[in-house]
């Protein structure tokens, strides 16, 4: 081999010569008056180094980088082509730059290494060491270093199936210590390529950027005893409850799977539809044939983060033994929620098994990460727990205070909880198409690593490949927002498709877009989810108890402060009814001027009892990036007591918070309090507020979260000043950060959402991110299937009375979401076009509906009728009523 490189320089040589002498370039020509500038990296910037510089005659210079990479030179007195050689964190990168790239960016970094070594003929890093040092790459041309470039861009489109930008010459955005860089940039990391003896290029698996190797395992099951899906409960097992599991992670891991299979879908009953429609045991041709349902097969683990560790996600992929080499698939499964990593298990996670494909699953920086600062414990990657000193960068989540104020911090609030997604200070939303994206380059890596053989080499050439394998962005709710960001983000061509169900998203923009339904255009659209979710969170409560929410399943959870909202918005000239149900009726009128419709009339009191305050602190928390410590609006969380009072958290809770908990409180055991009520900090539902004297549930917490949202207080309409306004600018630049052009670059999509969704509004979300779509893209590939009936929580269907007579599971067409966009990639099959699908309710007794049949879920039809038909026109989405 190294002969053959030895000839292959030598005809390099002697073929420059006459190139020269035909066109000028290369050796003997200079410029002078010019600069030459460009990026150096490796994946993240090579910062504040050096970079040496040698021309043709031996000259050299030396330029330092600057703290993103960036770096300029003079090449006046210098004489083409010059040899630039710099040392990063992960080897020593060299750049060949001829006459012929003046004008256009030089970077340096290891692709423009691998074209240096098909260019000289070299075979290794160390020849090209001795290349710059001997100055033997003074006869190389112009034209050399371009066809190796060429090659190398070969090799890359073999690698991704689209052919990318040059990496010597792209103006890209490195990644830093604080901040990923963009798709160019990952690219650098994506793959290993070195000359072959062909002389073109050959790609080799390699751990992916920020993929921390210490934090890497790999486990198979047998699908006996433990699998994949069911963690070897299988379907009766999943189907009812379990044992607490503690102590081992093995056992963190089975009881994590089985309450996150429970918590997406609605498992709590056969009459549901588990078992006969979807689960574990059903196949995928919709027979119930697959007994238990378990699956066999790999799954690898690893932390993703910066070299600190406070920008971190966990990473997973699942790899069933079906998994057909020779008709690779990949289905991600980004947590919904603020899940753990199991967070997607029974929806993106069950269907990409049961297809044979593998799913790549992250957390994207949420997860169950509990620092409990009392104890200073948190918990590890397999949830089991830690001192934070022991644990230290290795920890799931550990609050970024200083010793000092942890004390501090302790003293005034004694037994608080400090949650990874709501006090990370990383905004981590803005990251989750990101993390998405990393999740699918992991999964490559897992992949190659099972199936490929090292060649001689000792390295493993990539058989798996985003060219030549099937990859849906997938999964629902958070996790759905996350995929249709990692399909806007990807320039590589890592995706094919898109299938979600109700979406968690936020479009930048829909000014002059309209959404009507039926003959009635929608008042208020597209807004913020922390900007509903204020909203939401003042008049919730009261609306529960209005004349259309009459019998709300159940409404009795809002008994303990309903009434006194009410009262209380009133008194603050927030509602100007005089009665109880025309105050009730009003804040419900107000409800769906903000973009709640008809649909969501019932469901109000379940929504504010178990997600809206939550949700809200969570938020404003995460957008604005504030520490546990800043206190923000009067809000913390801790284990409460008897009349909500805190109390010390048991060592029980922290254990079980990586099976059991979902990442926003009220979650096993641990609860939002308000710290400024009357008689000491409470639990929200039971705390008076100082403003009212009154127990309406923290209204003066509620009020500052909605003016932190808008800048505004909303009981005076005045502007805010000093800290809150500080706050709120905080608040409304992470606002800005998680907004999304709703350019999905032409690729495939399917969004479904229930038009009952009162957690995440069609108006707000699902709806305005198609008008949103269909705006900003005139080739536009996005459908949009809306169900009658359905909502956002599966689970609460057979859980609590009257979901079940009123609801039918939204899972049902999720499902047939992947299987239509799985055969549109496959075999090009036509996706239907975006209509409403009109279900039927089980109706019957509430807690005690009849058994759920193919007739109440009819399928999204290939034709829809007419009347069905969702349509896009002069920047109007009309949905049928």
């Amino acid at each position: 081999m190294k002969h053959r490189f030895r000839l292959r320089a030598l005809a390099l040589a002697v073929g420059s010569t006459l190139i020269l002498s035909a066109c000028g370039g290369g050796g003997g020509s200079n410029r002078s008056n010019s600069t030459l500038s460009g990026i150096a990296a490796e994946g993240l910037a090579i910062s504040n180094a050096t970079i040496s510089i040698k021309d043709a005659r031996g000259t050299t210079r030396s330029v330092t980088t600057d703290a993103s990479g960036n770096y300029q030179f003079d090449t006046a007195g210098l004489t083409f082509p010059l040899m630039l050689q710099i040392t990063g964190s992960k080897g020593i990168w060299h750049a060949i730059v001829t006459s012929d790239d003046l004008g256009k960016p030089a970077n340096i970094n290891n692709a423009t290494n691998s074209v240096a070594l098909l260019a000289l003929g070299a075979s290794s890093g160390a020849t090209l060491q001795a290349a710059f040092a001997a100055g033997s790459f003074s006869t190389v041309s112009g034209a050399a270093v371009q066809e190796a470039d060429r090659k190398l861009l070969d090799a890359l489109e073999a690698e991704l199936g689209k052919r990318p930008e040059s990496l010597r010459t792209a103006r890209f955005t490195p990644g830093t210590p604080d901040a990923d860089g963009d798709e160019t940039d990952r690219l650098l990391t994506l793959v290993n390529t070195r000359p072959t003896s062909g002389g073109g290029f050959g790609t080799y698996n390699v751990m992916p950027e920020h993929v921390w190797p210490d934090s890497y395992t790999t486990q198979t099951y047998d699908g006996t005893n433990d699998d994949l899906l069911t963690a070897g409960y299988g379907t009766s097992g999943l189907a009812g409850a379990t044992t607490a599991l503690f102590g081992n992670a093995a056992n963190l891991r089975r009881y994590a799977i089985h309450t996150n299979y429970r918590a997406l879908i609605d498992a709590n009953k056969a009459t549901g539809g588990f078992g006969t429609l979807y689960g574990p045991n059903i196949a995928i041709d919709g027979s119930p044939t697959l007994g238990e349902g378990k699956i066999p097969g790999l799954e690898a683990i690893a932390y993703s983060g910066d070299a600190s560790g406070k920008r971190k996600v966990t990473l997973m992929v699942q790899v069933p033994d079906s998994f057909n080499i020779a008709a690779p698939c990949i289905v991600t499964a980004t947590s919904s929620g603020s899940r753990g990593i199991y967070g997607a298990i029974a929806t993106a996670g069950e269907w990409g098994l049961k297809h044979g494909c593998a799913v790549a699953y992250t957390d994207k920086g949420s997860g169950n990460g509990m620092h409990d600062l009392a104890r200073d414990t948190v918990n590890l990657i397999d949830g089991t727990v830690s001192p934070a000193s022991t644990a230290g960068k290795h920890a799931h989540f550990a609050a970024d205070i200083s010793k000092t104020q942890l004390d501090a911090f302790n003293l005034a609030f004694p037994e608080r909880i400090a949650y990874k997604h709501a006090h990370s200070g990383q905004n981590p939303e803005k990251d989750w198409g990101r993390n998405t994206l990393d999740a699918v380059a992991f999964a490559f890596y897992v992949l190659n690593e099972k199936y490929s053989q090292a060649d001689a080499t000792g390295q493993k050439p990539r058989l798996i490949r985003p060219g030549n394998t099937v990859v849906i962005a997938s999964s629902v709710s958070n996790g759905a927002g996350a995929a249709l960001m990692a399909a806007e983000q990807d320039k590589l061509g890592l995706i094919d498709g898109v299938a979600v169900s109700e979406p968690q998203i936020q479009p930048r923009d829909v000014s002059g877009l309209a959404i009507r339904q039926g003959s009635s255009t929608v008042a208020t659209i597209g807004k913020p989810l922390i900007d509903y979710f204020t909203y939401a969170n003042l008049y919730q409560p009261c609306a529960a108890l209005a004349t259309a929410a009459a019998n709300s399943p159940p409404a009795a959870a809002l008994q303990l402060y309903a009434a006194n909202r009410c009262t209380s918005l009133k008194e603050k000239g927030l509602l100007g009814a005089t009665t109880p149900l025309a105050q009730a009726n009003e804040a419900l009128e107000k409800l769906h001027a903000y973009g709640w419709s008809s649909e969501h009339d019932l469901y109000h009191a379940t929504h504010h009892a178990f997600a809206t305050p939550s949700i809200v602190v969570t938020y404003l928390n995460t957008l604005g990036r504030f520490s546990v410590t800043d206190n923000v609006c009067h809000f913390s969380f801790a284990t409460t007591g008897t009349g909500g009072v805190v109390a010390a958290t048991s060592s029980a809770v922290q254990s079980m918070i990586f099976s059991i908990g979902n990442g926003v409180p009220p979650t096993g055991g641990i609860n939002l309090v308000y710290n400024d009520a009357v008689g000491g900090p409470t639990r929200d539902i039971n705390a008076k507020s100082p403003s009212t004297n009154r127990a309406d549930s923290a209204l003066d917490g509620a009020l500052c979260a909605r003016a932190l949202v808008t800048g505004i207080d909303p009981v005076t309409g005045a502007k805010l000043t000093g800290t809150l306004l500080a706050q709120s600018e905080k608040v409304q630049r992470g606002i800005r950060e998680v907004q999304v052009e709703g350019r999905l670059g032409g690729k495939p999509a399917i969004i479904v959402s229930g038009r009952s969704d009162t957690l995440i509004p069609v108006n707000h979300a699902s709806r305005a991110y198609v008008g949103a779509n269909r705006k900003a893209e005139e080739n536009s590939k996005l459908h949009y299937y809306e169900v009658t009936n359905a909502q956002h929580f599966d689970s609460f269907i057979d859980l609590l009375p009257g979901y079940d007579t009123r609801l039918i599971p939204l899972h049902v067409y999720f499902n047939q979401a992947m299987d239509l966009m799985f055969a549109h990639l496959k075999n090009g099959t036509a996706l239907p076009a975006s209509q409403v699908v009109r279900t039927t309710p089980r109706s019957g007794t509430d807690g005690s509906a009849p058994p759920i049949t193919a007739a109440n879920v009819p399928p999204i039809a290939a034709t829809p009728a007419a009347g069905d038909v969702i349509s896009y026109s002069n920047s109007t989405l009309s949905v049928p009523d």
